[in-house]
C-alpha cells in the first residue's frame, strides 16, 4: 500500500516541478505582454489596430529598417531577419500597433524608452510593422 502511495507522489512532484519549469519559460514574455496590454488600456480582445498612410507629402518611414537598427540587436523577429536574445522573442507574441508604440515609447523591464530617440513616425512604423509580422 505504501509503494502505491509513493508512486503516486513521485508522479505528482514530477507534474508539480514540470508545471515550475514551464511557468519560468514563459512566464516573464506573459507578464510583458500582460504589462504592455495593462499600460495600452487595450482589453486582449481588442481587434489589431491597422497602420494609416502617411499624410500627402510626408515621406513614409519603414518600419523595417525602424526595427532592424534599433530593435533587433535584441528582439528576435523573422520579418526583419532578426535574431536578439535579450528581449522578447516577438514571434511568440502577438501585440496591436498601439501596445507596442506604448512599450517602444515608455520601456519596461529592461527595455529602455525610445521617446525622444525616435521621432513619432518612427515609432508609428515600428509599431505597424511588429504589429503585421503576426
Amino acid at each position: 500500500m505504501l509503494e502505491r502511495v509513493d508512486k503516486v507522489f513521485a508522479v505528482v512532484t514530477w507534474l508539480a516541478a514540470a508545471v515550475v519549469v514551464v511557468m519560468l519559460l514563459f512566464g516573464p514574455a506573459l507578464i510583458a505582454h500582460d504589462r504592455a496590454n495593462a499600460a495600452s488600456g487595450a482589453s486582449p480582445y481588442s481587434p489589431p489596430a491597422t497602420a494609416t498612410a502617411p499624410a500627402p507629402g510626408a515621406t513614409a518611414v519603414d518600419g523595417n529598417q525602424v526595427f532592424t537598427s534599433n530593435c533587433g540587436s535584441c528582439h528576435t523577429l523573422a520579418a526583419a531577419g532578426t535574431t536578439g536574445q535579450i528581449g522578447p522573442n516577438l514571434d511568440q507574441v502577438s501585440l496591436t500597433a498601439t501596445q507596442v508604440a506604448n512599450q517602444v515609447r515608455e520601456g519596461g523591464g529592461s527595455m529602455p524608452p525610445f521617446a525622444g530617440k525616435l521621432s513619432d513616425a518612427e515609432i508609428q512604423a515600428v509599431a505597424a510593422f511588429v504589429a503585421a509580422s503576426h
